[in-house]
């Protein structure tokens, strides 16, 4: 698509001026300019991402799974699905810990910084903790599974942070369109597949404003951390710098290491192609924080530039924005311990399995929005017997590191989707064009009727 070409660098430049913009309103005193007149753009972006999230889901992965032909098959492809995606997180999460644990960032916290911190974020982390404890109260062991089929269909599709919701709605409707007759089945498919079709449309509408929204969103963010001076920024970078470091290394060598093994080993994919095709969506994800908001990207660059069919794409990557969230659980992992070492509170091994537990299961249930680990973090904690208010420790820089875990998360969202879509053979040759821009050899219209 003509939007893409050299998008990844109008992304970069945006991010950069972005940054620029941010201390230079906070050393000019622009910071009211700033979030008045530049940061609304950034939520205009996100909101038009967001608008057409819902969408895309049920119309995609209706057809997706209607696409199927018959329940066998459906159950293989959604068993091999899931099971990567909770095994990933799983290796995610224990990476987070072993790194914790050897470098044991938490220890190096000032004790009156670490009581400054918990002073300036206090109201936050009230407000934090009210909303985790709304979300939690009398909920059963079996609350969770209760909590994805909705009552109301259009009252889940209203609301993005029910996403799951959408995604149960729509794989029944799959199903059911797989047990009636082809006949009257057809018709509905054929009219869903065109809706996806304009939807996608919407979304080349929307990355119009990408490189702004970039900026916009990178201006605020430092705006909103700095306050009123620029010595807040060093101060909070020199206290918190080592456990970003920490964060930052494991979330490299999980996505350097798990996915590569992924896509080499299962794969025939060249691991260029595979991070180039799929870089752009990497940035956007960077810029958004919200991976049900780069869905779209990442949807249009595993099929146009990855070679994986629609097939496996509007099953495996709308499942995945909603359940599969390595780097989200592997930061929650990271926090907890921090905040424990930092607080001085010792975590047995019981309590080094309960997080990886926790923290897999809680990943299955954190939407795909900006800050919403935060949430998830607050019952990771409570399961080991941290002080939640210890969360105030790192909401500073929680927007900066919710960047690079949703990076990571739709990383792994693509790599999976090569790798079901090479075991089910319906992976396509990726092909590197003479403007070196990958695209699919196979293009929509030449793929055969499923």
């Amino acid at each position: 698509m003509k939007w893409y070409q050299k998008l990844h660098w109008k992304i970069i430049i945006g991010m950069i001026l972005g940054l620029l913009w941010g201390v230079l309103s906070v050393g000019m005193g622009w910071q009211e300019f700033t979030l008045n007149w530049i940061s609304p753009w950034g939520k205009i972006f996100i909101n038009m991402l967001k608008l057409i999230a819902v969408p895309l889901v049920l119309t995609s992965l209706v057809v997706g799974v209607a696409s199927l032909s018959d329940i066998k098959k459906l159950s293989r492809m959604g068993g091999k699905t899931i099971a990567i995606y909770m095994g990933t997180t799983a290796v995610a999460v224990t990476i987070g810990l072993l790194a914790v644990n050897l470098l044991k960032p938490g220890e190096s916290i000032p004790k009156d910084l670490t009581d400054k911190l918990q002073k300036s974020y206090q109201a936050k982390v009230q407000d934090k903790e009210s909303n985790a404890k709304k979300a939690t109260k009398d909920r059963g062991p079996l609350q969770p599974i209760v909590d994805m089929v909705p009552q109301n269909i259009v009252e889940a599709s209203a609301n993005n942070r029910n996403m799951l919701q959408v995604v149960i709605v729509a794989i029944l409707f799959g199903i059911a369109l797989i047990q009636i007759e082809n006949s009257k089945s057809e018709q509905l498919v054929s009219i869903l597949d065109n809706a996806n079709e304009v939807v996608l449309k919407v979304v080349d509408m929307a990355m119009l404003l990408a490189p702004f929204g970039v900026f916009s969103l990178l201006a605020n963010t430092i705006v909103s951390v700095a306050g009123d001076d620029l010595s807040s920024i060093t101060e909070l970078i020199s206290a918190l710098g080592f456990y970003c470091f920490v964060v930052v290394l494991a979330l490299f060598l999980h996505a350097g290491l798990t996915f590569s093994l992924m896509i080499k080993f299962l794969t025939p994919m060249k691991l260029k192609t595979f991070f180039k095709g799929i870089g752009p969506a990497q940035l956007v994800a960077f810029s958004t924080s919200s991976s049900g908001a780069t869905l779209p990207v990442t949807m249009e660059r595993c099929e146009k530039n990855l070679g994986v069919e629609e097939e496996v794409t509007s099953f495996v990557l709308p499942l995945g924005s909603t359940i599969n969230m390595d780097g989200t659980a592997l930061y929650q992992a990271v926090a907890a311990v921090f905040i424990a070492q930092a607080t001085g509170i010792s975590l047995t091994f019981g309590d080094q399995l309960t997080i990886i537990f926790t923290a897999v299961l809680a990943s299955v249930g954190t939407v795909g929005v900006p800050g919403a680990g935060i949430i998830m973090l607050l019952i990771v904690l409570e399961a080991i017997g941290v002080p939640s208010a210890g969360i105030a420790l790192i909401l500073g820089v929680d927007r900066i590191l919710d960047m690079l875990r949703t990076t990571v998360n739709v990383t792994g969202d693509a790599a999976v989707s090569v790798v079901i879509a090479n075991q089910e053979g319906q992976l396509g040759e990726p092909h590197v064009s003479d403007a070196d821009e990958p695209h699919f050899v196979m293009s929509r219209e030449e793929k055969p009727n499923v």
